[in-house]
């Protein structure tokens, strides 16, 4: 597998041009974001993902977790690696200073996690949940919940995990079964006995942090049916004692792990819940109320998760071109010489390799404009608050599904040879293949953007997205030629479409809003470039923006029919027709 080479000028361009790092940095809370610290983190993380993370990347997956007498083992390697990431703080990046945290941004914790997922996606997990518990309990835990976990979840010394999966509930989350009792008595009255099977549960058990905080939704007696009757628990691996020294072990283990397609290094585990009717926990927030607490968890991870799109495609592409550039056969079919070529000479590879890049870069413009705007709406900004909400699905649908489309190119630049294990470019579609699935379906994902996030903002704030990009870029006429098609399918499944049809719609306008907003931030990217910013990237940065404003936007624009089709023909054959 071809080393990681961090893609720090380039990441450092999107932090600037589509975060607005600067900016940021004038508010109090992230002054300290100023430009020799943003450099220092960003080059600093890339140099330690490189260095630890990445070398294990494929020892991970051929080794894989394995779980030995209720306890999960990794590789070795994996403990030294976890125990230099805590001790150099990168999991402390943007947590709260009250709590250990250094304060700073939200963008300089996807960094963090970009260039650890790059590394090793399946490891970056670890982080990635623990970083989403943090987010919920300092949202909605107590003051004493909070002193209690987040310092410890906030060094990385303990990890963190969410339960939300069960065997008859998936996406329908409100049909899950697991209990809680209250305790009235004894030494945990005032607690819960917590009762129940969860599946798919990332890194629900491993042996590489002291303890594991456990988010757990269940239900209380007599709690509504449905989503409404949902409550949230915090459920120590281990009982953590008044003065945070560790107890003994809680009621729960580790029933199995899954054999998955990818992300091998990862334990999926099958987590059951009072066995023996002793599993302790805590209340989180208020009875019934758990679903929203736990979506603050679930909408910082499917930013995450977007950004995993960003993760794969670049390690995938650094791959495709280190063996395009290598591999030597046949001449190029239009040059007078007939000297064998390198492939990345051939007309079709240099295709391959010009749309891997230019859809990673976008995944990244994407994936850091919707970073800047939550910082933002951390700040007090409602406006950008609302942004983020309307990228987040589209950052999490489109991002995953160019994960999976670049990791397969570069499974076709190797040819039959990314087609064999050894050379390692399958491991990076096996691993991307996961993404578009967890934390909410990227059909999920298109119907959160036609449904509650097409009503934002009176019904506006969609429409207004689309109104700006097409005053922005009127220079540009494909890209702004796919705002107004965006902004008409908008008001289309506003005020006309039935709900059947904005869901049948909803995967291809979901795709066409995530082109248009990458196209426009990379936009932004290119007219930065071309003031002098990032004079590094002076020679591949016009190329690529150009690319994806001549090859991408256009492909985005022939989706608008699919958009407004409406549901009719979906329905045309009865289900037994098309089962026969």
């Amino acid at each position: 597998m071809t080393p990681f080479t961090p893609p720090t000028a380039d990441q450092l361009l999107a932090i600037r041009v589509n975060a607005g790092i600067g900016e940021l940095a004038t508010s109090e809370r992230f002054a300290h974001a100023e430009p020799d610290l943003v450099e220092a983190i960003v080059e600093g993380v890339g140099q330690f993902a490189a260095g630890e993370f990445a070398p294990l990347n494929r020892k991970g997956d051929l080794e894989g977790a394995k779980l030995e007498n209720g306890v999960v083992r990794l590789p070795q390697g994996f403990e030294a690696a976890y125990h230099a990431y805590v001790e150099q703080g990168w999991n402390a990046i943007a947590s709260p200073a009250a709590h250990g945290g250094q304060g700073l941004p939200f963008t300089l914790a996807c960094n963090v996690l970009e260039n650890l997922g790059a590394a090793n996606m399946a490891f970056s997990l670890l982080p990635m949940l623990s970083v989403g518990a943090i987010e919920a309990l300092e949202h909605h835990g107590s003051t004493a919940q909070q002193a209690m976990y987040l310092p410890r979840l906030v060094s990385g010394e303990w990890s963190g995990t969410m339960n939300l999966t069960e065997p008859a509930a998936g996406s329908d989350v409100g049909a899950l079964r697991s209990t809680a009792e209250p305790i009235e008595d004894g030494e945990h009255a005032g607690k819960y006995r917590v009762t129940g099977q969860k599946i798919y549960i990332t890194w629900g058990e491993h042996d590489l942090a002291k303890n594991i905080i456990h988010l757990v939704l269940a239900r209380l007696p007599g709690a509504p049916e449905g989503s409404r009757g949902i409550s949230l628990f915090v459920v120590p691996k281990y009982h953590v004692n008044a003065d945070g020294s560790l107890g003994p072990k809680n009621d729960l283990r580790c029933v199995s792990l899954e054999h998955k397609l990818g992300i091998n290094a990862s334990p999926t585990c099958v987590m059951s819940y009072g066995d023996n009717g002793t599993c302790i926990g805590e209340l989180v927030g208020a009875p019934n109320k758990g679903l929203a607490a736990m979506f603050t968890m679930m909408n910082n991870a499917r930013i995450n998760v977007g950004n995993q799109g960003a993760q794969i495609a670049e390690r995938a592409t650094q791959q495709a071109l280190a063996y395009a550039a290598g591999r030597v056969q046949s001449a190029r079919a239009g040059s007078p010489d007939k000297t064998p070529v390198a492939i990345i000479e051939h007309p079709d590879v240099r295709r391959m390799i010009l749309r891997m890049k230019a859809l990673t870069e976008g995944v990244r413009a994407l994936l850091y404009y919707c970073a800047g705007q939550v910082d933002r709406g951390n700040l007090g900004d409602a406006a950008a608050g609302t942004r983020a909400e309307l990228l987040v699905p589209m950052l999490k649908a489109w991002g995953t599904d160019v994960g999976v489309e670049v990791s397969g190119l570069g499974i076709q630049i190797h040819g039959g040879m990314g087609f064999v294990e050894e050379t390692g470019a399958a491991q990076h579609w096996r691993d991307s293949r996961i993404a578009p699935i967890y934390e909410g379906t990227n059909g999920i994902q298109a119907a959160d953007l036609v449904t509650r996030k097409l009503g934002l903002g009176g019904g506006e704030a969609l429409v207004a997205l689309f109104d700006q990009i097409a005053r922005e870029a009127a220079a540009d006429y494909a890209l702004a030629a796919l705002a107004m098609d965006c902004a008409s399918v908008a008001r289309w499944m506003r005020d006309d479409a039935s709900l059947d049809d904005r869901l049948a719609g909803s995967v291809p306008f979901c795709t066409m809003a995530a082109v248009c907003v990458a196209g426009w931030q990379l936009s932004r990217q290119a007219q930065a470039v071309a003031a002098g910013v990032a004079p590094e990237l002076a020679a591949t940065k016009p190329v690529t923006v150009r690319f994806f404003l001549e090859r991408i936007v256009p492909e985005a624009a022939g989706l608008k029919a699919g958009a407004v089709a409406g549901a009719d023909l979906l329905y045309a054959l009865p289900a037994e027709a098309l089962v026969a």
